[in-house]
């Protein structure tokens, strides 16, 4: 029987071994190869194996059991130990140790110490070998547990990053896996979809019909599919996925389900869609671009059907926007942009497309065969509504639209023909006077080389010095004096003669030639004032152009330091149209200019677009009345004579000179005079004459004697129109040059005594009685008795009629 210390050493140790599970879980949550895991491992290892070797040991030695019995149970204890403990080489070892150390204590004899001793030696050496080996084989088997589950670890990182999903259903078609990702996206919780139909994924209703068909028709026909583009079935947001999938067969051959992946295509989707937009759209004003207009009017004149071929194209140009670019900067002109194409599209509605070409150039197609009135109804209303106020960063902004129209077939069967017969017409509306519609018509070709024409050789004018400065004489009312000149340009072309600045500056300003021609004439006026009487000043015009160039006080400067004359005696005109864009660079172009010391004058006053705001702050010198409002006003019932009171009773309380353009006639002179123009400038005292003349006439003094009818003659219209002449049985051709209703001037007859009475074939089947007033060489005016009918446009009703056929006798040229 075991004696008392071992029954208590085996209770002790059946204790410690009873909390194993317990031990475990702590072990658990101990740090490896810490003190507090040496500690767990005394009391859980080495103490329970020390009591149950004690026990035995005591029970061996001292109580009589026998030594097989004894040693084979602490050699059964011990394989028990490894059995239990496995790869814990250490363990075992303290184990071990401790058990056979606690018998060779007890039993004390060298024998058992030495063979214990070399006992744990031995282990010491086994278990440091078994130790390599066992790192090594660990290490191996956590290599082979990587490779185990790489493509596992790959597969659920991939779905975890979003880059994609998977899924799979059973063979009815029901989910039976699909990633986290899916049902987040979906919002659904998770596990939610697991056997709910796979198209509830979807949105099979709406978008993309084809892909949603092809979809369903693979999964009922059991059929692989790739690249599916499908729909979310997502109600926050628009999201696309693109789907994979193949059948799963068992080893019978038994359709098991489905099995693929998905991946997110919405952004690639979008990117696909925002690139066509930019390579159809306008990325600023989201109108059609050139690409697409023209894809359009392409589409449109190569129809199958030729009664689908017909529709109407609108070219346009906006008036003064590169001066709004200019003063206010790009920013301001793209806003503009986008504001005019707004406008553009609620005019046109769905009448046809609206696409930008570049710049500030818009196109409108107009389908389908539409009369010429409708179309030109719409032309004026986008005009009119182009041509309103814009609001631009806090700046009031008035531009104009100028408009080129041409219809296919009429005007043309392809889109190059087509597009230039429109920019033809479009050239056209300009040189009309802007702000306007022009239909294409086939003279329109001559015009266009006309003007190229006309540009090359003012190119040529310009760098040969062919242009002319001519001085048209600005009399003080109250002295009756010279008070100085205002330069007008002139060009006297090589083979058409003399050419009207109104026919060449525009060419000159849509050219870029307008800068160059404009600092000729500063400098050259200036040039021109040094050889003058001090006080005696000459006005030049400034365009909107030169105006918007930061160097034009630089360029007055430099004027006036070569020419050595005192600034305040040039006189820069400029219009209202510079006000167009009322902003900070156009009030330091007014401080530059005054610091240089010029005097500035407001042009055609009361004709431009703009308030009279700026003439609070605008520093002027002097406001021009515009000859329109000068021309008529002696009139009976004419309202220009309470203008122009108006605007020099705005100008004296503002401290400004006041210069009456036109003036003709005395009564028109007594009239400005009457009502306090401080200047006056017409033919009533001088016609313009070049700098040679002009210094002449100033070398004779500046006392200036008006000469002229008393009052204006009627209405004339320039034109050169064949005539046939009646007198005495006798017929002569001649030519009218100019017309009103009451007279006309006639060319080609000499030397006709006053008094002498024709019978002139205006037109066919028309004719009037007119006496000779005057006659000078081969010209004659002449008063008709009866004045001519106007039509309902106030023009002369003849002009309408064709000529008559000139007869074939020659004129006689009496001595």
């Amino acid at each position: 029987m075991p004696p008392l210390f071992s029954l208590v050493c085996l209770s002790a140790a059946v204790g410690i071994f009873a909390l194993a599970p317990q031990l475990a879980k702590v072990e658990g949550h101990v740090p490896a190869k810490s003190s507090a895991a040496l500690g767990l491992m005394a009391f859980a290892v080495i103490l329970p194996l020390a009591l149950t070797s004690a026990a035995f040991s005591y029970w061996m030695l001292f109580a009589g059991l026998a030594y097989h019995w004894g040693v084979a149970t602490l050699i059964s204890l011990t394989a028990v130990l490894t059995a239990l403990l496995g790869n814990r080489l250490n363990h075992i070892f303290a184990g071990k140790a401790a058990c056979w150390g606690i018998y060779a204590a007890m039993d004390g004899t060298l024998n058992a110490v030495g063979a214990t001793g070399a006992g744990i030696a031995v282990m010491v050496l086994v278990t440091r070998y078994q130790s390599r080996i066992n790192r090594a084989e660990d290490e191996r088997q956590r290599a082979l547990e990587r490779v185990r589950h790489r493509a596992e670890d790959i597969l659920h990182d991939y779905e975890e990053t979003g880059q994609g999903w998977f899924w799979e259903t059973d063979r009815r078609g029901q989910i039976t896996y699909v990633s986290d990702s899916v049902a987040r996206t979906l919002d659904r919780g998770e596990g939610e979809l697991i056997g709910r139909p796979f198209a509830e994924l979807f949105n099979l209703e709406i978008d993309n019909h084809d892909g949603e068909r092809t979809l369903l028709f693979h999964l009922s026909a059991r059929s692989a599919f790739t690249d599916l583009a499908v729909r979310a079935g997502t109600e926050a947001e628009e999201r696309w996925w693109s789907v994979n999938g193949r059948p799963v067969f068992d080893e019978f051959r038994n359709f098991c389900g489905f099995r693929g992946s998905g991946t997110d295509l919405t952004e690639k989707r979008k990117s696909a869609e925002h690139a066509s937009r930019l390579a159809h759209f306008d990325s600023l004003t989201g109108l059609a671009n050139r690409f697409q207009m023209s894809q359009s009017l392409e589409k449109i004149l190569t129809a199958p059907l030729e009664m689908h071929r017909d529709c109407s194209v609108f070219l346009l140009d906006l008036d003064r926007f590169k001066h709004v670019n200019d003063t206010l900067g790009h920013p301001a002109g793209d806003a503009l942009l986008k504001q005019v194409a707004q406008r553009l599209e609620r005019t046109v509605g769905k009448m046809g497309l609206v696409g930008r070409l570049g710049g500030d150039e818009f196109k409108v197609i107009i389908p389908g065969r539409i009369d010429r009135d409708q179309l030109g109804a719409l032309a004026k209303d986008i005009i009119g509504s182009l041509s309103q106020p814009y609001s631009i960063e806090g700046h009031r902004v008035i531009i104009g639209a100028s408009i080129g129209v041409a219809l296919a077939p009429d005007d043309g069967v392809t889109s190059e023909s087509i597009i230039r017969n429109a920019d033809l017409a479009l050239y056209a509306a300009k040189d009309g006077g802007r702000g306007r519609f022009h239909f294409y018509s086939s003279d329109l070709h001559s015009h266009a080389e006309e003007r190229s024409r006309l540009e090359q050789d003012l190119r040529d004018a310009i760098a040969h010095g062919s242009l002319e400065l001519f001085y048209q004489p600005v009399v003080h009312t109250a002295t009756e004096k010279i008070a100085g000149f205002e330069a007008l340009l002139r060009w006297r072309h090589p083979t058409e003669g003399w050419l009207s600045p109104a026919k060449f500056v525009p060419i000159a300003e849509e050219s870029g030639l307008i800068g160059a021609i404009g600092e000729w004439a500063i400098r050259t006026a200036c040039h021109d004032l040094a050889r003058w009487p001090e006080d005696v000043r000459c006005a030049v015009n400034v365009s909107a152009l030169q105006f918007a160039n930061p160097n034009l006080p630089t360029i007055v400067t430099n004027a006036i330091a070569q020419a050595g004359i005192d600034p305040s005696r040039l006189e820069l005109e400029i219009t209202e149209s510079v006000f167009l864009s009322d902003n900070e660079g156009t009030d330091a172009m007014f401080a530059a200019l005054k610091a240089v010391g010029v005097r500035l004058a407001l042009d055609d006053f009361g004709t431009g677009y703009s308030s009279l705001g700026y003439l609070k702050k605008a520093p002027f010198d002097k406001i021009k009345i515009d000859q329109s409002f000068v021309r008529g006003a002696t009139e009976p019932g004419s309202r220009n004579g309470a203008i122009i009171a108006s605007i020099t009773g705005l100008a004296q309380a503002l401290g400004m000179d006041t210069t009456a353009e036109g003036v003709e006639t005395l009564d028109e002179l007594d009239l400005v005079r009457m009502f306090g123009c401080s200047h006056v400038q017409g033919y009533i005292y001088e016609r313009a004459l070049d700098a040679e003349s002009a210094t002449q006439r100033l070398e004779t003094g500046l006392a200036a004697v008006a000469k002229g009818p008393r009052s204006a003659r009627a209405s004339r219209h320039t034109m050169l129109r064949k005539v046939v002449l009646e007198h005495g049985g006798q017929l002569y051709n001649g030519t009218i040059r100019n017309i009103s209703a009451t007279g006309a001037l006639v060319e080609g007859l000499w030397n006709v005594p006053e008094g002498t009475i024709f019978r002139i074939a205006i037109a066919e089947g028309y004719s009037v009685t007119a006496t000779t007033r005057w006659c000078s060489e081969d010209r004659l005016g002449v008063e008709f008795a009866i004045p001519l009918e106007r039509d309902a446009s106030g023009m002369l009703a003849a002009l309408a009629v064709d000529p008559p056929v000139p007869v074939r006798r020659e004129i006689r040229r009496t001595a």
